[in-house]
């Protein structure tokens, strides 16, 4: 689930990393950032939802101070 979750991460970094260079280069002409950061929400709210699946069913260990 880590590995998974890094990924995820990851991927988010990378499309907003994609985002910005896309805002920078195109200057508007284009939808390449809108969509590379839309793909970046996608991805954050697909990881939020993975984090709630993975502790509805035990996949995630309860960390108690």
């Amino acid at each position: 689930m880590r590995v998974v979750v890094l990924l995820v991460l990851g991927l988010i970094v990378g499309s907003l990393a994609s985002g910005l260079y896309f805002m920078m280069t195109d200057k508007g002409r284009s939808d390449r950032a809108v969509r590379a950061l839309t793909l970046r929400v996608a991805l954050s709210v697909s990881l939020f939802l993975l984090l709630m699946a993975g502790q509805y069913f035990g996949l995630l260990p309860d960390r108690h101070l």
